[in-house]
């Protein structure tokens, strides 16, 4: 599984039912996939095999019909009696499936009654998988990397941010409707607990309630352009800030901070439009882990990213998450993010000329 998730291909060996042992010199070849489906009774067993896992499911079916299926497979496939099979089956089988089968079961994600005749499981995993398939690869790589699903209202609004000849209060609008997303999304991820209501019918609402230990931190000046659409999803939040003074691509120095008092005590939501090489992001970020925020309380909100950005960032900060509404192509040899949106802070508040 290891070598198959790193695009390799493996031998597997053929197993022979009727002499219960390995073909000693035959095997079949399995090439790397975008989606690889380990089956077996055993699967959850050991840990290291279950942590190579994306999902873990667990076909949950009446104890008759495995019977059944198991009687009609070993008679007609594997050239066995049924004396036999039901010999092993209440010997071995059966005692081996109580004792070790079911108990993985806690381990799965999710759980199928009536396996392949369920047919609305099989089109939720079915449409899971193919939503997994359809995110960057950067997603995949680093699971705390998430993009706001993309929808012609949002590349519109990007097509519309990235001319260079839109208006100042264009860019500024569009601009502002794309952060208002980023941050909804981002706030996604905070956590919540369980809250019940009255509703004005007098029936009882479960729902949730947000999380209230939050605060924001700009990267100014850029990150500024952020701070309206925070303040409109949360009202009264605290925002800090960060000046990092960018002097080419690893010159950049810390100049000014000022951040709330207890930020050790709450999540925060580091805002920057543009993540481009990382590097004032990792300084900015380090200074919010030497305040005393811990790593996975940081979430990183920006419109754009550069590949170079989002892996120097996570390489260094693996627990942190990352909140980005497109993942651009790259950066150019000025350390510019291509096709990007040009100097953001310039355009926003209008001192690009």
């Amino acid at each position: 599984m290891g070598q198959l998730k790193r695009a390799l291909p493996v031998n597997v060996p053929i197993y022979d039912f009727k002499k219960h042992r390995r073909c000693s010199e035959s095997f079949r070849k399995v090439n790397a996939s975008d989606v690889i489906i380990l089956e077996g009774i055993l699967v959850f067993h050991d840990q290291r095999v279950r942590n190579l896992m994306d999902m873990k499911i667990f076909v949950d079916t009446d104890a008759d019909i495995r019977l059944a299926r198991r009687i009609r497979r070993d008679t007609v496939e594997r050239g066995r009696d049924i004396s036999s099979v039901l010999d092993q089956y209440g010997r071995f089988v059966k005692p081996a499936f109580d004792d070790f089968v079911l108990p993985s079961k806690k381990y799965a994600d999710v759980i199928i009654p009536r396996g392949g005749d369920n047919h609305v499981a099989v089109d939720l995993i079915v449409q899971h998988i193919r939503t997994k398939l359809g995110q960057h690869d950067l997603c995949k790589i680093y699971p705390n990397v998430h993009v706001v699903q993309s929808t012609f209202q949002i590349r519109g609004m990007h097509t519309l941010i990235r001319d260079r000849d839109i208006t100042t209060p264009d860019f500024v609008f569009y601009s502002d409707r794309l952060i208002r997303l980023v941050v909804e999304h981002g706030l996604g991820h905070l956590p919540f607990t369980e809250k019940q209501v009255i509703t004005p019918t007098g029936s009882v609402y479960m729902g949730v309630d947000f999380c209230k230990k939050l605060c924001g931190v700009s990267i100014v000046r850029s990150g500024e352009s952020m701070e309206n659409a925070l303040r409109a999803c949360c009202k009264g939040i605290k925002i800090g800030k960060i000046l990092i003074h960018r002097v080419g691509d690893n010159g950049q120095q810390l100049v000014y901070h000022k951040l709330p008092m207890d930020i050790a005590e709450r999540h925060v939501l580091l805002l920057d439009p543009v993540l481009g090489t990382g590097n004032s992001a990792n300084q900015a970020i380090d200074l919010l882990i030497r305040k005393g925020v811990p790593e996975d309380r940081i979430i990183f909100l920006n419109l754009i990213s550069a590949p170079e950005g989002i892996q120097c960032v996570c390489k260094r900060f693996p627990l942190l998450k990352i909140v980005t509404s497109e993942i651009d192509y790259g950066l150019n040899e000025e350390f510019r993010v291509i096709p990007g949106l040009g100097e953001y802070g310039d355009r926003y508040f209008g001192t690009d000329n």
